[in-house]
């Protein structure tokens, strides 16, 4: 196993990131999200979101020429955290689970980010991501939202804050 993480640039890159994105989903969402709305999260609808949103600030985890892995970021969205960055989305294939890619692209997500705190969202009974957040330093700040994903599923908010860590940007 040789894990790169990188910026996404090609189109196989693209259609590597629909792929984990669909298949991830698929392993880790069954018993937290409706099974019908995982039904009708098909591959192609994957792939093509994959090439129509946050194309910019994509990273992937490569393990040779394999998308396993991959982390979407930006400016926190959340109107009560206006100085702060977001990790959008980070997910790895299960076969990669406990082998250090989900820390990799973590650690170079809050890189590129530069913000001092660091939000991301997470869905309630997701205990091996919650598990995963916990250790990178995220703590749950009693926010939470309920999203209708064929269902309700409530999400809730964690935030990470770095300090001076990174070189973060102060509020």
């Amino acid at each position: 196993m040789n894990i790169t993480v990188k910026p996404m640039q090609t189109e196989d890159e693209i259609k590597g990131r629909g792929y984990v994105h669909w298949k991830a989903w698929h392993e880790a969402y069954p018993g937290l999200v409706d099974r019908g709305y995982l039904d009708r999260m098909t591959l192609e609808k994957c792939v093509d979101a994959a090439a129509r949103r946050y194309t910019d600030n994509t990273l992937v985890a490569k393990d040779g020429g394999r998308v396993v892995g991959f982390a979407v970021y930006g400016a926190c969205r959340d109107a009560d955290l206006p100085e702060a960055g977001e990790v959008y989305a980070i997910y790895i294939l299960a076969e990669y689970y406990g082998k250090g890619v989900g820390k990799l692209l973590m650690d170079s997500a809050l890189k590129a980010l530069g913000f001092q705190r660091v939000a991301v969202w997470v869905l309630k009974g997701n205990e091996r991501a919650i598990r995963f957040y916990q250790k990178c330093g995220f703590r749950f700040d009693g926010h939470e939202n309920t999203l209708n994903l064929g269902s309700p599923a409530v999400e809730l908010r964690m935030i990470l804050d770095r300090g001076d860590a990174y070189g973060g940007k102060k509020e």
